[in-house]
């Protein structure tokens, strides 16, 4: 006896409803048995002993028909089921994937209890068997059951758990994904191990972690376009946080220096392989920081993430590819990658027609006032797929990076960087824009184009400019997308990496 689950014929829905009448059926049945017996089909407790992988870690030694001794009761999901005669066989699956095989024998539970078994229980039920743990004659770990119960009677029957579950079952139907495949249980797992190791390194260097509103009078903070919604108690338009990056600049201001936030964004934007309109966000702010120590800081996290997930800093994906993100990341500057792409040299002073014509001739479909937004879409279409290893790419126009300080020693450029991963950006960092008064005409700017019509530009914070008179220390912030952490280090797309993502 294996652990393959049975394999069944793909249900039409006629079928599926069918079969649901029959189980609705079984669990009257079971309704009616638990008026004069202990069960019935939702029983408030049953009396686990021990789980599954304990069994397995304590019991998995013995050899081919052997014995342990031990009782047990174990409670587990039905994924396999063969009734012969006088003996059942079951193999019941914990949370976590773990399977063990449960052996219904009329010799140890009696005819009646047999019997039951074979009308009542079916794939996708969760029961409970107690029983001696022992090694089968073919050596397969079992329980030999002498008492069982069903836990909770499904009614609806599993997918066909011997073929892959197509995407978007996987997405529309998380749990029967995490029922069937260990790739999703893992992801899960991952994500987890992901976000304590975060927190982790962030208590190592002494950061605060906060929490800040998302639900925003004006939307702040980068460029995108939110979702509105209307608040009755207060009878005004609010906005889902585009980011949290303003309030995390007021909390460095009234003195937490090291601070950071791992939360939901929304962005009423496209959704594909690398965007969600709700996703998870970290940013970071670091008090006398620039944006050099603060990609030191992003490359600690995201190494100390994949050593947690994988033991190492080079990662295994899910198709079985290794990722290297060991060593020191390259830091290039995007002028100085883009002018070596095309063979031409491109500065902040390329005037914006020149810019215009090499986007033509890539064939870049854009329309935009700004020469910065050019740059970038040029970068992208030249430098950015020929970037395998982690990258921190430097030195972003002025124009498009609002919120940031002007370079120290480049006309044109701010010190902003964006990290690159697998061909995708996963993070961002700057040296913070703290000079109230620039902050201010960058925010002017920013409102004249609002005003005509880019429903991406930021509006005008007074109160977040306020904040910024009473002084800020200079700062290092960086900010990262969970999601895409997690596809970085598990090869996934985001829709894998977000348990419940957002479907139409």
């Amino acid at each position: 006896m294996t652990d393959a689950p049975t394999p069944q014929a793909d249900l039409t829905d006629d079928e599926i409803s069918e079969q649901k009448a029959v189980r609705l059926g079984k669990r009257e049945r079971l309704i009616a048995q638990a008026e004069t017996a202990a069960g019935g089909a939702y029983p408030v407790q049953v009396p686990v002993t021990t789980t599954i992988p304990e069994v397995r870690a304590a019991w998995g030694h013995l050899a081919a028909d052997e014995p342990s001794g031990e009782t047990v009761g174990v409670a587990g999901r039905v994924v396999h089921l063969r009734n012969t005669g006088k003996l059942c066989f079951a193999v019941l699956q914990s949370g976590d994937g773990t399977r063990i095989q449960a052996m219904v024998s009329l010799a140890a539970v009696g005819e009646e209890s047999l019997i039951a078994w074979k009308e009542l229980v079916d794939l996708g039920d969760h029961v409970f068997v107690t029983g001696e743990v022992a090694s089968s004659r073919r050596g397969e770990l079992s329980i030999m059951v002498t008492g069982w119960e069903i836990a909770s009677k499904a009614l609806l029957p599993l997918p066909n758990l011997h073929n892959e579950l197509n995407e978007e079952t996987r997405v529309r139907s998380r749990y029967l994904d995490l029922i069937a495949r260990e790739q999703a249980r893992k992801t899960v797992l991952d994500r987890a191990a992901t976000m304590a190791s975060l927190r982790a390194t962030f208590a190592d260097r002494g950061f605060v972690e906060v929490e800040t509103p998302m639900l925003q009078v004006i939307h702040g903070g980068a460029s995108a376009r939110p979702f509105v919604t209307h608040s009755n108690a207060f009878d005004t338009d609010l906005y889902l946080r585009i980011a949290p990056e303003l309030y995390l600049k007021r909390a460095v201001v009234g003195g937490i220096d090291h601070v950071f936030e791992i939360n939901r964004n929304f962005r009423n934007e496209g959704a594909d392989s690398t965007h969600s309109p709700e996703f998870a966000m970290l940013e970071a702010y670091q008090a006398y920081g620039d944006y050099n120590s603060i990609a030191d800081l992003t490359q600690t996290l995201i190494q100390n993430a994949a050593q947690a997930v994988s033991g190492s800093h080079v990662v295994t994906w899910a198709d079985g590819t290794e990722y290297d993100l060991g060593g020191q990341w390259d830091r290039i500057r995007m002028y100085d990658s883009l002018s070596e792409a095309i063979g031409e040299e491109i500065t902040p002073e390329t005037p914006i027609a020149r810019l215009r014509e090499l986007a033509a001739d890539a064939g870049i479909e854009i329309e935009h006032p700004l020469a910065g937004k050019y740059v970038e879409e040029l970068w992208e279409h030249h430098v950015k797929a020929d970037l395998v290893r982690p990258t921190f790419v430097m030195d972003f126009p002025v124009d498009t990076s609002p919120l940031v300080r002007a370079h120290r020693s480049r006309e044109g450029v701010v010190e902003k960087w964006d990290l690159y991963t697998r061909g995708f950006e996963l993070a961002t960092g700057y040296s913070e824009l703290i000079d109230p008064v620039v902050q201010r005409e960058r925010f002017v700017e920013q409102a004249k184009l609002a005003a005509a019509g880019d429903n991406e530009a930021m509006r005008l914070d007074e109160e977040f400019l306020r904040a910024l008179e009473f002084g800020m220390p200079p700062t290092g912030g960086m900010g990262m997308g969970i999601d895409r952490l997690l596809m970085a280090l598990t090869g996934l797309g985001i829709r894998e990496t977000i348990l419940f993502p957002l479907v139409k």
